[in-house]
């Protein structure tokens, strides 16, 4: 192999080349038209003496001489960054750069849209790319460098990855104002009388913690909805008479429509973790976004 032919641009490329094994996904991350990026892999092609990538039905399938580079490519260049980023130091006012952020819908909605409104006035170079939070594979994603920052229950954070516990979460009784049946609080009663929406992230679940809880006290409750985010439970609710248990941040800003309420019985909130890689732990500009995404939680 001419290593002299090698710059760090043509090792950036195969590295993200490698990861997204897709010329156009991966010309997209490196900002680089695909027709440029394929010279750049056929370059990269005559330097090393390999195809490293090959046409497949979906996308490329890396050769052995390729996956053989992936890691220690990785690893290097990741240091190369690590290095620049320490001497560097952080800025938020003039700093430009853009952050994954791997989070559920509830998150997004309850932390991180604040968040990416304060981050405009404080950090105006600093881009938010928000993805949906994938617990299987967050641990490759996050070494891979495809997510720089998640937040999900701390029992499911991976164990290869670092976390830190930024809030706890407790759920309420949401009904429409001027609800027929519902005025400033609910008794059991009322509750186990309504129909009810309720969240099933996979899809077509009828059941919650709100059941167990009302289990525990002989008691169960009329499911007619079941939707996959709770995003739209406050819409749904707002436009019926059915009740909903949903986490506090999400009901907050619709007290204009709903009715707030304790629930009769103690249903389990949760928490939230912030989750990182050890690779991002001296980086200054995510060491201070963690510090900026900690300290905002804790006052949301």
């Amino acid at each position: 192999m001419d290593s002299s032919r090698l710059d760090l641009n043509l090792l950036v490329a195969l590295d993200v080349l490698l990861a997204e094994r897709n010329v156009t996904r991966a010309a997209r991350r490196l900002n680089l038209s695909q027709p440029a990026l394929s010279a750049q892999l056929q370059r990269l092609r005559e330097i090393v003496g390999d195809p490293l990538l090959l046409p497949a039905q979906r996308g490329m399938t890396p050769t052995r001489r390729a996956l053989e580079l992936q890691a220690p490519l990785h690893e290097a260049l990741e240091g190369v960054r690590a290095v620049l980023a320490a001497g560097a130091g952080f800025d938020p006012e003039t700093a430009e750069m853009t952050v994954a952020v791997a989070a559920s819908d509830y998150v997004q909605y309850a932390l991180l849209m604040p968040l990416a409104f304060q981050l405009r006035r404080e950090a105006p170079g600093v881009r938010l790319a928000w993805r949906a939070l994938d617990g299987a594979q967050l641990a490759d994603q996050a070494e891979r460098g495809e997510v720089d920052l998640a937040f999900m229950t701390p029992d499911t954070a991976p164990e290869r990855l670092r976390s830190r516990k930024v809030l706890d979460e407790r759920y309420v009784v949401i009904v429409r104002r001027k609800h027929p049946l519902v005025s400033r609080a609910i008794s059991l009663d009322q509750l186990c009388a309504l129909d009810h929406v309720v969240v099933s992230p996979r899809g077509g679940g009828f059941a919650g913690a709100t059941d167990a809880a009302l289990a525990a006290h002989g008691r169960e409750r009329r499911v007619v909805l079941s939707v996959p985010s709770f995003l739209v439970v406050p819409e749904i609710v707002a436009r019926s008479d059915m009740a909903a248990l949903v986490p506090e941040r999400i009901a907050r800003d619709r007290a204009g429509r709903l009715q707030i309420l304790t629930p009769p019985v103690p249903v389990s909130g949760f928490a939230i973790a912030m989750v990182w890689h050890d690779r991002t732990a001296r980086h200054p500009a995510l060491t201070w976004l963690r510090d900026r995404a900690r300290a905002f939680a804790a006052g949301v």
